[in-house]
């Protein structure tokens, strides 16, 4: 029994792949006036059509929680970019043969990788301020994506990543 729940925890722990996000912003910036966003007419994420309405029902629902309203007319607007790519892997067997005889030497190594690499999303969330200052706050997620998840598991997936990020603004 102790060694399933152990097994059940551990698949728990790695499958919670973990978000990380790097927050900038600009220091003359006053948060407090920002009240009102809206996003680009020709918002182009770089996610699909359907991951797209994914993440701006995330990020609608979380803005309005902290007290934003969408408006024609923002204080802000938001411009969204992503990209994918492979995570080389870095868990290797290696395997060698060498030998010497009399002065002479010689050998041959191979890396074997172990696992399968990961594909890593990394997703760009500007705030931009049009009639001021210009861009007032950015921030850069990247995590892992699973091409084959259901929709269920995508929207609680960009839930998660707009909560993170969502997390240090305004700053403080």
């Amino acid at each position: 029994m102790k060694s399933i729940i152990i097994f059940v925890l551990a698949l728990f722990v790695t499958s919670c792949a973990p978000i990380y996000v790097n927050y900038d912003y600009e220091k003359t910036a006053d948060f407090t006036q920002y009240k009102t966003y809206n996003y680009y007419k020709d918002l182009e994420t770089g996610l699909s059509e359907l991951d797209t309405k994914r993440l701006l029902n995330s990020l609608d629902m979380s803005l309005q929680a902290k007290g934003f309203s969408k408006s024609e007319t923002p204080d802000m607007f938001i411009n969204i970019t992503s990209s994918e790519y492979i995570e080389s892997q870095r868990s290797t067997v290696g395997v060698g043969v060498g030998g010497t005889g009399g002065n002479v030497g010689g050998g041959i190594s191979v890396g074997i990788p172990l696992g399968q690499s990961n594909v890593n999303r990394q997703i760009t969330i500007d705030f931009i301020d049009e009639n001021g200052i210009g861009l007032i706050w950015q921030a850069i997620s990247e995590t892992t994506y699973n091409p084959d998840a259901s929709p269920e598991k995508r929207q609680e997936k960009f839930k998660a990543i707009v909560d993170k990020v969502l997390s240090q603004y305004p700053p403080k």
